[in-house]
């Protein structure tokens, strides 16, 4: 299984979780005992402590007989759902929903709702819920003294419950979906950087395969004289020739294998390892599609453009390649690449005379993993991460990238856009 898939699932650190448990009972233990002895109030002091005892237990449970350094999603679940009864039956012996402390029982529930699967937020949301409405119609009373003076309005009194389920309900729900954002936003991330990883290790290949081909040439070269010298002296040995003839043949074809191999990575590395300006990059990058694309690339420069070199930039060339090879993919017929530049700034922009964005992920455009509900581009429609992908690494370089639908033609528009001081810091 791929690292991407496995790391769809929902853990949660044992080691994290068990430190805000240590935090959370050792902070029980001090207010149980501080009420009890220095403040003298009377409540179920034994059981109280026994709750806690129970809690500590389930930690050491953790600590010295759980392996595993990740929690799963169910092993999760059991110990937040400890964790809420735990809080909820000292709540219920200490005052039950007017327990100032009772705040702390949306605590699990809020912490896992950014960790875990949204059926475990859930099943902790409906049972923090009914916890709470539990604790508004039992409990025992506050410790006396306190409760023998304390009286609240109903109004007052119900409206606690009522305002901790809005407050947990609202924290969840911002959780939820923040968590999701940040695990796509970090696996999109991920498939960048093993994106330019593959760019930069095909790199890599290429200028070994062209030191090989040039190293493996003399050798090749002896083997191929030797087979012909052998050629002439055994040529009434007709056992033996065939072997020899078929030497021949593999040797030759080992030349042309290496002689493609050190012809293709060169002009590769003269691409990526020379610096170049701005223009140069883009028609290198735009020349590379007219080998394989049918479409008509127009590109379009003034003659003041910037002409300052630019150091070699892997992620320069990806991102515009990006957005170029969107461009092409889907226009009708025609893309449209202008260059333009001043004393101040050097700005390209990027049409095409396709369909352009939909309207519903048009504000969103940037992010990874959209898509579109529009029934006629769910065919031809991707996941962003091509955007995604050149927008960061564009980003990354010091540019300011603007997509949008073209004013002037009925595609998309990508416009991408430095300030010349910081082309000079890439």
């Amino acid at each position: 299984m791929k690292f991407f898939e496995t790391s769809k699932y929902y853990t949660l650190k044992k080691s994290t979780y068990i430190s805000l448990r240590w935090i959370g009972i050792i902070g029980q233990l001090i207010s149980i005992n501080i009420v009890y002895f220095y403040f003298n109030f009377q409540f179920n002091f034994q059981i109280a402590n026994l709750i806690v005892l129970l809690g500590i237990i389930s930690n050491l449970y953790l600590v010295y007989f759980y392996e595993k350094t990740q929690l799963s999603d169910r092993s999760a679940l059991l110990f937040l759902i400890i964790d809420i009864f735990q809080l909820g039956i000292l709540i219920y012996l200490t005052g039950g929903i007017i327990n100032p402390f009772v705040i702390f029982l949306i605590i699990p529930t809020v912490f896992a709702s950014s960790n875990l699967g949204l059926r475990t937020n859930i099943s902790l949301l409906i049972l923090t819920i009914s916890m709470i409405v539990f604790l508004t119609f039992y409990s025992e009373d506050l410790p006396s003294p306190l409760g023998n003076h304390f009286h609240v309005s109903p109004y007052y009194y119900y409206s606690i419950p009522i305002s901790l389920i809005i407050a947990l309900v609202f924290l969840n729900y911002f959780a939820i979906i923040f968590g999701a954002e940040s695990r796509l936003r970090k696996e999109a991330l991920n498939k960048m950087e093993e994106v330019m990883a593959k760019e930069h290790e095909m790199l890599s290949l290429g200028g070994q395969a062209a030191a090989a081909a040039h190293s493996l040439g003399t050798p090749l070269s002896t083997i191929k004289i030797i087979t012909q010298e052998l050629l002439k002296q055994l040529r009434d040995n007709k056992d033996v020739i065939q072997d020899i003839e078929l030497l021949a043949s593999q040797v030759e074809r080992c030349n042309q294998i290496l002689k493609k191999l050190s012809l293709n990575p060169s002009e590769e590395d003269d691409f990526i390892d020379e610096d170049l300006t701005l223009k140069d990059y883009l028609k290198e990058i735009i020349s590379s599609f007219k080998e394989t694309s049918e479409k008509e690339f127009s590109f379009n420069f003034t003659q003041d453009s910037n002409s300052k070199k630019i150091t070699k930039s892997i992620e320069i060339v990806y991102g515009l390649r990006n957005f170029i090879g969107n461009a092409n993919k889907y226009s009708s017929k025609k893309i449209f690449i202008n260059l333009k530049s001043d004393s101040k700034s050097t700005e390209i922009s990027i049409e095409d005379d396709g369909p352009g964005f939909s309207n519903d992920i048009l504000p969103k455009l940037g992010e990874p993993y959209l898509k579109s509900s529009s029934f006629t581009n769910k065919t031809n429609s991707g996941l962003g991460l091509g955007i995604f992908i050149g927008k960061t690494l564009l980003e990354k370089n010091f540019a300011s990238v603007l997509c949008r639908n073209s004013k002037t033609r009925s595609g998309a528009e990508v416009i991408i856009k430095w300030e010349n001081k910081d082309l000079i810091k890439i």
